[in-house]
């Protein structure tokens, strides 16, 4: 177990006030390793809260340019970025916040020929990009390696949560949730989206990846969480794993 100096038994006090976290607690998180794909409106929070939190290691994966479109949500970026790759502003927003944590940015796509590479070694998983090419091919990678993702969504003024376990016999998958074919092809881009819906979202993401890494709580294993920001509604569904999804059939659990 990670020995914590007195620099971070004073930083990282507050969650090591909380008995599921203590000491012991806050060293599995300083030694964990957390993938981020997406670092835009739903990575955002993400990146800002497993940084704070003293996740040892984030790896961001994302090859899109910060732009001035951008910015109405994506607030780990600013007019000082704009043009820059969004893995490189977001890390220098990680080092500006706690320089302990250990960056390796992607400016790239994630594809089959470099998922593998880009995610080894990883904990776990957190994805909410628009692609869903992305979703389904981290979602395989994940469930091959037996490693838990924490998967996000958020449009307009609504937006959903899921995590899935990996190591667990039967476990469903993404794929088993949204099957290939039926996904809208909506983005913010073409939708709209408010900036607090995609906050509040990646908030949760980055809760359900505290939670797990910690064996905290109950994380939404075989659970949707969804949420109406305009309603202020709030709905879980139980999940279960298709019999016929291919993701499933092509690595049996």
């Amino acid at each position: 177990m990670i020995s914590l100096s007195d620099d971070q038994l004073l930083r990282y006090a507050r969650n090591i006030l909380l008995p599921e976290v203590d000491v012991a607690g806050q060293a599995r998180l300083l030694a964990s390793h957390v993938a981020v794909i997406g670092v835009g409106g739903l990575g955002s929070p993400v990146v800002q809260y497993l940084a704070a939190a003293g996740i040892g290691q984030l790896s961001l994966v994302d090859d899109d340019l910060v732009e001035v479109t951008n910015l109405q949500r994506q607030i780990i970026h600013d007019t000082t970025q704009l043009g820059v790759a969004k893995v490189t502003s977001a890390e220098d927003y990680i080092h500006r916040l706690n320089p302990e944590v250990q960056v390796t940015a992607y400016a790239e796509r994630l594809t089959a020929v470099n998922c593998a590479a880009m995610l080894a070694n990883v904990d776990l998983v957190v994805i909410g990009t628009d692609n869903f090419a992305s979703r389904y091919l981290v979602n395989a990678f994940c469930r091959r390696e037996q490693i838990p993702l924490v998967s996000g969504a958020a449009i307009g003024t609504s937006g959903q949560v899921s995590s899935f376990d990996f190591a667990r016999h039967a476990s469903p998958c993404f794929e088993c949730l949204y099957p290939q074919g039926q996904d809208e092809h909506l983005s913010c881009a073409s939708a709209g989206v408010l900036g607090p819906v995609v906050g509040t979202i990646g908030s949760i993401m980055a809760l359900e990846t505290i939670k797990i890494l910690l064996n905290l709580g109950r994380p939404l294993f075989g659970r949707l969480l969804s949420w109406d920001a305009r309603e202020m509604d709030w709905q879980t569904f139980n999940h279960a794993r298709a019999i016929d999804c291919p993701s499933c059939h092509e690595t049996p659990v």
